[in-house]
């Protein structure tokens, strides 16, 4: 076993259908609600924790908060002193808080360091919020004056594919239909009641409204409050936490290998990169090549299921043929053929993903990962993957300007 290895002893998530304002909660409320059920559901004590890192995206615009890192100190008088720090890379910023906290661990500075997701966004109108959001691509030659600038920017995305190898709305229409239906079964996630489309024609006109361009309402990630907490340690500690309570190390979930590539944080000038490149995303491709290699397998169907970033339906699109389940340009083969469904030889999204479970931007990257030791650990209730040894996780930030990947597995 690898002397560097970044052990996941467990974590905890709030609940995405809350809305923390009309609760009259501060997020520091949620905070620690989220880091104690974390501590509990592990079975380990507050002074357990040597560091944290807490991922978050725009504190200062949703919330008029900077700083906070410092807010861990609040949910529990052990954690006085401790060192933490804050990390942003959009909404991936969850998944830099896990590299952070991982390399520590990797070089010995501590054993135990929780890893906290943090977003609260219900504090503002949608024109509002959209504006805040635009604030991941490039502001001003991108965003600035725009009305639903991040789905303009991820139908773009479509348009992209379509030109290149064609696309049928239905594919993506499909992939938003199996996340709210997987998100049915989670019982932490936003959309768990809403109607079905199917069952309420008020929510399929809802859910055709057009933004911009191809991307309609139903192919949108939602707009939520969040927390969701992971708790890593090195081999060390997890060889003496698996001792004493009578597991065999071998059973404890751990980090088996990572990628994080960075785009041009323009759109135009990604697609640009790629225009000799078999991938529409070269640089998301290589993330997750990295990943495969650092984890040694040898391909996609070497996992047992994935958790990817459908912030819309077109990136879900754009992940199956970039991780390898599909030739390129060929995703729509998964989608006919129920590939990515539960059940399917590789499902995506079984929590529900960001379409159905929500996607509080800073802790999607944190949220991820808990899903994916849930799947490894047979603890993801209604929506287990049968036998899951191995997942994989894509979190992007802004217009796929930040790729982060992940292999998680026993």
């Amino acid at each position: 076993m690898n002397r560097t290895s970044v052990f996941i002893l467990g974590g905890a998530q709030s609940d995405f259908a809350r809305n923390w304002q009309k609760e009259g909660k501060h997020f520091s409320e949620v905070m620690r609600e989220t880091v104690m059920a974390a501590l509990e559901n592990s079975k380990l004590e507050p002074s357990a924790i040597q560091s944290a890192h807490v991922g978050n995206f725009a504190g200062e615009l949703y919330a008029h908060q900077g700083q906070l890192g410092a807010f861990f100190l609040e949910a529990a008088p052990d954690f006085r002193g401790l060192p933490t720090s804050r990390h942003e890379a959009a909404c991936a910023s969850g998944s830099i808080a896990i590299m952070a906290a991982a390399a520590e661990i990797e070089a010995g500075r501590y054993d135990v360091a929780a890893v906290i997701g943090l977003e609260q966004m219900k504090t503002v109108d949608t024109a509002t919020g959209g504006d805040f959001l635009g604030t991941a691509a490039w502001y001003e030659r991108e965003c600035k004056g725009k009305d639903y600038p991040f789905p303009r920017l991820f139908g773009r995305l479509g348009d992209e594919y379509d030109r290149r190898f064609g696309l049928r709305a239905e594919y993506l229409t499909r992939i938003s239909q199996i996340n709210y239906a997987n998100a049915r079964r989670n019982p932490l996630a936003q959309t768990r009641t809403w109607p079905s489309v199917e069952a309420d024609p008020r929510q399929r006109s809802k859910f055709d409204q057009v933004l911009a361009g191809r991307i309609r309402v139903g192919d949108c990630s939602q707009v939520t409050d969040g927390c969701a907490v992971l708790l890593l340690a090195s081999e060390k500690y997890a060889a003496s936490y698996a001792q004493l309570r009578g597991l065999k190390l071998e059973r404890v979930p751990r980090i088996l290998g990572w990628g994080h590539r960075t785009a041009y944080i323009e759109f135009d000038k990604k697609i640009a990169e790629s225009q000799n490149d078999l991938y529409v995303l070269p640089q998301t491709r290589r993330a997750i090549l990295d990943a495969f290699e650092r984890a040694r397998i040898n391909s996609v169907w070497d996992l047992d299921g994935i958790e990817t970033h459908d912030c819309f339906t077109t990136s879900e699109y754009m992940a199956i043929d970039h991780f390898g389940i599909t030739k390129p340009g060929e995703s729509w083969r998964a989608i006919e053929e129920g590939v990515i469904e539960i059940g399917g030889k590789m499902p995506i999204n079984p929590s529900g993903g960001l379409i159905g479970v929500g996607h509080p931007v800073g802790a999607t990257g944190v949220r991820q990962m808990l899903d994916c030791y849930r799947q490894v650990t047979d603890s993801a209730g209604d929506y287990q993957v049968r036998g899951a040894k191995r997942f994989a996780m894509l979190n992007l930030g802004g217009s796929a300007t930040t790729s982060c990947v992940f292999v998680i597995g026993v």
